[in-house]
């Protein structure tokens, strides 16, 4: 009889344009859905670079992203695995193969073990060789060679479930793995090597052989059962002068004795091979749809609540002060509170250093301006170098501002040199103060440059609290890191005597606070009691400032919260609610007539926070002190002077009605309201054109007890 041949070629090909139609038929749905490769190559050897253009063709016609990042043969292992750790960061690439083998003086194991489980296409890494070895293990990866073997049995119709298969080679690459496999399809297993004694014999009793030994044309046909399925795994080259590279490529069976006696062969070349690189596109677009569905799986396990009554204190956070750190209380508050209300990840610290940075730099180039000529003051500013001067990167804002187009110093005049060097600041209109993130009240008026250093050039300054910093405000705005660069160097800081305004790039420390305030725009990821997530970033004071979270929280929850362009949007989509801090003349129109032109954002509801008491305040309730025993009308029932406070709530009310979004009222519920006070509040909230007014219980209930208020906000959205 003559075998079957097993044509890795045909079906590596049917593969590649069954992946490309699915890839097109998913972005019609998902434009974002590209899988992608990236390739590894260490060095140039003429055998890897063949497979490696070999993979970079099929990863084309398969409609794959591949990208082949080539690095020279002296590079480090650390250099290599910094760059692997790179690309396991990037989410446009959902496959990284490292092509072997790489240099000697670089650990195959640890370049191949840094690659991401998620990305590890190849499937070598230790998690999906260990869970492929485990009986019902869940390897995210099958090998490439190992998983195109299985595809041509398949191929072949043969059912493995009780066949004797012999896998010669025990390799982590083929043998091994092949060998879990066939396990995994009820096959009974023998793994031989060349050592194996009676090899021959154990073959002859093999319904099923795959030989990857690496010796070329060691299995014999003579060795095998009549009818046997034979996949050759070998890549060998043997001498042959009539190819024009004076050798050819063959496997570890004779193949013109094996064809005889088996039911079905896989030829050499065309066989494995081109199944290799076809397994490993499929891995790809398998990483690729992982990575997507994961996208859409969201889905938060809320921790448990014991709900206690009386409702116990919150946790004693250091707050050091009188009005407390704003992370909520009783079952409605942010944890861990102690770390939120101290140094959390040191965002406040970095402001309060940018901010004073640039106070110190307005001091300093005060001083120099009037103590030195503007020949000795420009070389001050541009020194020579190495006998050479030049300017720096930000000088050339404040050159392009005076409409200076020079780039080389030596070439500036004296009047370009003059307007250049002097900000001739106007001390009187200095707007820049430093900042403490400490309660002193006694730093709010003082006295700088009472050091016999500054020559008796003293004035009057203060310090203000670290959020009130301008930097704090451009933290919350910013979009991005280039972002903040540039609102950062654009902050006016005074006005030179002329009137006109001196920013921190004139002075030269845009770059400088940008540094110092890089890891500070990364939003902090914190959670409530019952484990929502929240975001925590940017403080921006609302006495004077927007009063609100940042831009890139709120764009980053929106993500998160957000779906999938293949999604059913009104089915899936969830809700993020920001905050606008004091009430809504304050933080509320400064929300849209600032943080919302900033982001393009606009929102879908205005929630308004409202209390019984704080109301009974505005209808002409006594004063409130602090510490001392709340007076009656807040202890009791008085609706009607509840009433006559409504009044506030209906001017914040129509504010917000005039943004044209609609506006729900939260009644933040005290266990000192009555039934009936709530109820004319929510009538007074309605008549002045709330899409309702609903009490919420949270502080005493958990999430339990805003239901009826979160199922208002997405009616009213």
């Amino acid at each position: 009889m003559t075998a079957t041949k097993i044509d890795g070629t045909v079906i590596a090909k049917d593969i590649r344009e069954r992946i490309a139609g699915e890839i097109r038929k998913k972005q019609q749905t998902n434009p974002r859905y590209q899988p992608s490769l990236t390739i590894i190559q260490v060095g140039g050897r003429d055998d890897s670079s063949t497979y490696v253009r070999m993979k970079l063709k099929a990863a084309e016609e398969a409609n794959i992203t591949c990208e082949l990042k080539q690095y020279p043969e002296d590079i480090t292992e650390a250099e290599l695995l910094e760059h692997i750790n790179k690309l396991n960061s990037d989410p446009t690439i959902h496959g990284i193969l490292v092509q072997l083998p790489v240099p000697k003086h670089i650990s195959e194991h640890a370049v191949t073990s840094a690659v991401a489980d998620e990305k590890d296409v190849d499937g070598f890494g230790a998690i999906n060789i260990g869970e492929l070895a485990k009986r019902g293990g869940h390897p995210l990866f099958t090998p490439c060679t190992p998983k195109g073997v299985m595809v041509l049995l398949k191929e072949t119709g043969v059912d493995l479930s009780g066949k004797n298969a012999v896998v010669i080679g025990r390799s982590d690459i083929v043998g091994s793995p092949v060998s879990y496999l066939l396990k995994n399809a009820d096959a009974t297993v023998t793994v031989c090597h060349s050592r194996t004694q009676g090899l021959e014999e154990i073959v002859k009793r093999a319904d099923v052989v795959v030989a990857a030994i690496g010796k070329p044309g060691f299995v014999k046909g003579g060795w095998l059962k009549e009818g046997a399925v034979v996949i050759d795994v070998g890549t060998n080259y043997i001498s042959d002068e009539s190819k024009k590279s004076g050798k050819r490529l063959v496997g570890d069976v004779d193949y013109e004795s094996a064809v005889e006696v088996a039911s079905h062969i896989t030829p050499v070349p065309g066989g494995v091979g081109p199944m290799t690189v076809a397994m490993l596109l499929q891995n790809v677009v398998d990483s690729a749809t992982t990575y997507f569905d994961k996208q859409k799986a969201r889905h938060i396990t809320p921790l448990p609540l014991k709900l206690k009554q009386p409702v116990p204190s919150d946790i004693a956070g250091p707050t050091f002060g009188i009005k407390g750190g704003a992370a909520g209380g009783g079952y409605s508050q942010v944890i861990p509170m102690d770390e939120f209300n101290l140094h959390l990840t040191g965002d406040i610290h970095a402001i309060t250093a940018a901010n004073n940075l640039l106070a110190a730099a307005i001091e300093t180039r005060m001083f120099h301006e009037n103590t030195q000529k503007d020949g000795p003051l420009y070389k001050r500013l541009v020194p020579a170098k190495k006998g050479k001067r030049a300017f720096v990167p930000v000088m050339f804002r404040r050159l392009k501002k005076l409409g200076i187009d020079k780039t080389n110093p030596d070439e500036l005049t004296e009047d370009e040199i003059h307007r250049f060097a002097r900000l001739d600041i106007d001390p009187e209109t200095i707007t820049w103060r430093r900042v403490l993130d400490v309660n002193d009240r006694h730093l709010r008026g003082i006295t700088v440059g009472q050091a016999p250093t500054e020559k008796g050039q003293t004035r009057e300054t203060g310090f203000d609290i670290s959020v009130a910093s301008e930097c704090m405000a451009v933290l919350a705005l910013s979009n991005d890191l280039s972002d903040m660069r540039e609102r950062l160097g654009r902050m006016v800081v005074a006005s030179s005597r002329s009137g006109d305004p001196v920013t921190a790039d004139d002075i030269g420390a845009g770059g400088a606070l940008t540094a110092l305030m890089r890891d500070a725009i990364k939003p902090n990821l914190m959670q409530t009691l019952e484990g929502t997530p929240v975001f925590v970033h940017a403080g921006p004071f609302a006495n004077i400032s927007i009063g609100a979270s940042s831009v890139l929280a709120d764009k980053l929850a929106l993500k998160l919260a957000g779906t999938e362009p293949d999604e059913d949007h009104n089915e899936k989509t969830g809700f993020v609610v920001t905050e606008a801090g004091f009430d809504f003349t304050m933080g509320g129109e400064r929300f849209f007539n600032i943080k919302c032109r900033s982001s393009g954002l606009v929102p879908d509801v205005v929630v308004i926070v409202a209390t019984v008491r704080a109301l009974k305040v505005h209808g002409g309730g006594p004063e409130i002190s602090a510490g001392a025993q709340l007076p009656e009308v807040y202890r009791t029932e008085n609706v009607e002077i509840l009433r006559k406070g409504c009044v506030n709530l209906k001017k914040h009310i129509q504010n917000a009605k005039h943004f044209g979004v609609p506006v729900v009222v939260a009644i933040n519920k005290f266990e000192t309201d009555t039934e009936a006070e709530v109820e004319a509040l929510r009538e007074e909230a309605i008549a002045a054109g709330a899409e309702d007014a609903i009490a919420a219980n949270h502080w005493a209930e958990g999430g339990k007890g805003a239901i009826d208020l979160a199922k208002g906000v997405m009616t009213a959205s």
